[in-house]
């Protein structure tokens, strides 16, 4: 079935007493960011054993959409950072060499990515093809990481339908966390996770925000620190010690230049470290991060063009939110997820939320 994202009221990290640093925007959300919508679709259908292409389904897909407008297509200036290379992030080459895309970004599990791909091609045409015209070609970006635990992954059940629902259906405000969307198969140190959102507002030569998601299927239960304390694991099933995976996307309003937004795509390595990983070999850990300041048009024939900019030497405040708020988001798809059971009846348990509130009473 596919499941709709009436919102859960489910706490987050900073309910459960997490004192995190910094002040946030007003849904603590990638979408504090003027102009960012963020859609899902759920897909949760079946139990018991696997079979292949029936079931059980444990899956979804999350859009991101960086700028909400209609008519003609504005890019947005962009960096990308690959801390660990085992995952995939489509026009991840056209990002670095061009320094923007157009969007949507998409996050699924790893065998949806073609489908994801080709769905967000059609529905990016369907909504700016009449003006782009015929000749227009474009890179969709998807992210993806491993739900087979929980998933019949090779049945694939993300369909063209599901991603157009999720991109059409995108909103601003708050964004719903866990279990929801491309990370409802996924597991993070352990425990039950999927995705997580938060966001900063900066202090840097004017007030900026910046926001960040995150899919997080990373990290075993060891390893997990909230704000540098070890959660004490309780007597719960753990997820297999696989090496797993993140993909984080960061945005703002700040205005950053290409190679300053690489930068702050490489900062968000550090909000996943202050988590507890140190990186496995396996683990695709892949982050892009985006600008929406300095909108214009695609236009060739326009040509010497200003660019507002940050200098170098302001963005120690913007850095600083983008660590801050992967760390946050992180949390809060741990604490919003709960207990599943999946294929074969694999099962991953929920973080217990008073454990973790326990650790700053």
């Amino acid at each position: 079935m596919t499941r709709p994202h009436a919102m859960i009221v489910r706490p987050r990290a900073r309910d459960l007493g997490v004192p995190f640093s910094g002040p946030t925007g007003p849904a603590n959300a990638i979408t504090d960011v003027p102009g960012v919508r963020v859609g899902h679709t759920t897909l949760i259908a079946g139990d018991g054993p696997l079979v292949i292409g029936q079931g059980p389904v444990r899956t979804g897909v999350t859009a991101i959409l960086p700028r909400s407008e209609t008519g003609i297509p504005t890019p947005v200036w962009a960096g990308m950072h690959s801390f660990n290379g085992a995952g995939e992030l489509t026009g991840a080459h056209f990002v670095a060499e061009f320094g923007w895309f157009l969007g949507p970004v998409c996050l699924t599990g790893t065998h949806s990515v073609g489908v994801v791909h080709d769905a967000s091609l059609q529905w990016f045409l369907g909504r700016h093809g009449a003006a782009v015209g015929p000749g227009f070609w474009h890179l969709p970006i998807v992210g993806e990481t491993w739900d087979g635990f929980l998933n019949d992954s090779h049945g694939r059940h993300v369909r063209t339908g599901h991603v157009l629902a999720a991109l059409d259906e995108a909103t601003g405000g708050p964004v719903a966390e866990g279990a929801v969307g491309g990370g409802t198969g996924m597991s993070c140190y352990g425990y039950k996770a999927g995705i997580g959102t938060a966001s900063r507002v900066v202090d840097a030569t004017g007030s900026w925000t910046v926001g960040a998601l995150v899919q997080a299927n990373f990290g075993r239960r060891g390893e997990l620190r909230v704000l540098g304390r070890s959660c004490p694991p309780p007597a719960a099933v753990e997820a297999p010690a696989g090496e797993g995976s993140i993909i984080g996307i960061l945005g703002t309003d700040a205005p950053l230049l290409p190679h300053q937004l690489q930068r702050l795509a490489r900062r968000a390595v550090l909000g996943m470290a202050r988590t507890g990983s140190s990186g496995h070999n396996g683990s695709g850990d892949i982050f892009l991060a985006f600008s929406t300041a300095n909108p214009l048009p695609l236009d060739a024939a326009r040509g010497v063009t200003a660019l507002d900019h940050l200098p170098n030497e302001r963005l120690n405040p913007v850095f600083a939110g983008a660590a801050d708020a992967v760390e946050e988001a992180i949390l809060n798809a741990l604490v919003a997820a709960d207990t599943m059971v999946g294929r074969d009846g694999n099962r991953v348990d929920a973080i217990d939320p008073a454990a973790v509130a326990t650790l700053f009473r």
